[in-house]
């Protein structure tokens, strides 16, 4: 029996379709947290911060607490279970909302910064769940069950940027505050959807953890998956980070910053219903690349003006390119992993992910009040230059040992 079906629990099939219902729909309903940072993150930043080159600095925070909190949530599956994890997660996106409307009301800019970290705690779990279906699912069907789930962030790209543009002028003087409080409303809502998933508890080998860490970092093939992965996330961010103010500040409207980011977000997760069928026919590596050219693809659009058809563009081929590099290094890691090891590799390539990308949101509003828009994109190429000369070197290994 190969790792990749070992790994999938008998217990856990007579559930999966179930499981996998409820993980999209999750997904669905959690894809609104990050909607919500990423459209009014940088407007309130810039409204609320003691400088402008702070404006972005929440959206950065929410990055942070999604590196920070990627190991301990994977620590908390591998001994209580992944539902134990789930909750907590949801638990953490009730405070986002919560301590964010707080902070809009007090006009405290630093209050908003920390609750940018439950929202990131939050994202880290709900970016746990496309590994969840694939592990409470039969072997040939892990990267279908993987883009059912994130085709539920659809709906997020709908009823995301809906929420905002109807409900942040619900309580003058106070904008975004009625948001927030819509944002934590809907964490507790996908609670109670999560409390019904059944996955198996995990085993003492998954306790254990499997082959030491050192040992699973020095795969090739780890290695490449990884750095596609933080490649995809990290442009994605870097990019739609700075995206929202930077329409503003070439004289779009807020409006017109949401239905972007509306755009964005659909054409992140739309591919998901077929992203599954790709990676079963035409191999991981492959739909990485593809992936990583709709994001070069994108940084040309954006490069080539500044009204909003480019801008929309621009976001919606970095949606595209972020589904296809990020789910296909996804599909990469489930690859490089024992069943014992599942939990703790998976979280490990997250915080390698997240960790990385903090960087980039950090630099976006930098580069973005020092030097504009068009330095942002121009940049984006050279992630991209080591992620294709990765994934290059990835393939030929795996040619060497197909024919070893």
């Amino acid at each position: 029996m190969s790792h990749a079906e070992a790994s999938t629990s008998p217990a856990a099939r007579p559930h999966e379709l179930t499981n996998v219902l409820r993980l999209a729909i999750a997904q669905a309903l959690a894809g609104a947290n990050a909607v919500v940072v990423y459209a009014t993150g940088a407007v309130v930043g810039n409204t609320l911060a003691p400088s402008p080159a702070l404006a972005t600095l929440p959206v950065s925070v929410f990055v942070v607490g999604m590196a920070l909190c990627t190991l301990p949530a994977g620590g908390i599956a591998r001994r209580h279970g992944r539902r134990a994890a789930f909750l907590a997660g949801t638990g953490c996106g009730v405070l986002v909302g919560l301590l964010s409307a707080l902070a809009v009301l007090l006009g405290s800019f630093w209050l908003y910064c920390a609750a940018m970290v439950f929202g990131g705690a939050y994202a880290a779990v709900v970016l746990s769940f496309r590994f969840a279906a694939a592990d409470c699912t039969a072997a040939e069907r892990r990267s279908r069950a993987m883009s059912a789930v994130m085709a539920g962030g659809v709906v997020a790209g709908v009823v995301g940027p809906q929420l905002v543009t109807h409900t942040m002028g619900l309580w003058p003087p106070h904008l975004f505050m009625a948001t927030f409080l819509a944002q934590a409303a809907i964490a507790a809502v996908s609670a109670l959807v999560l409390l019904g998933i059944r996955v198996p508890m995990p085993t003492a080998a998954e306790v254990a953890g499997g082959r030491p860490i050192g040992v699973i970092l020095r795969q090739p093939r780890f290695i490449g998956a990884v750095i596609c992965g933080i490649v995809s996330y990290l442009l994605m961010n870097f990019i739609m980070t700075a995206a929202p103010l930077a329409m503003r500040l070439c004289g779009l409207s807020q409006e017109a910053a949401n239905l972007g980011l509306q755009w964005h977000v659909i054409a992140m997760y739309a591919p998901s219903f077929v992203t599954g069928r790709l990676i079963h026919r035409f191999g991981a590596p492959c739909v990485v690349a593809a992936g990583l050219a709709l994001i070069a693809a994108a940084a040309a659009a954006g490069l080539a003006g500044t009204d909003e058809a480019h801008f929309r563009a621009s976001l919606v081929l970095l949606g595209l390119g972020w589904n296809f590099g990020f789910l296909g290094a996804s599909a990469l890691v489930l690859d490089c992993h024992r069943p014992e090891e599942r939990t703790r590799v998976q979280s490990l390539n997250d915080f390698l992910v997240f960790g990385t990308m903090a960087a980039g949101s950090f630099s976006s509003g930098g580069l973005l009040a020092a030097y504009g828009w068009t330095t942002v994109l121009q940049v984006s190429f050279v992630p991209l230059t080591l992620a294709v000369a990765a994934l290059a070197a990835t393939a030929a290994t795996r040619s060497r040992r197909a024919a070893a």
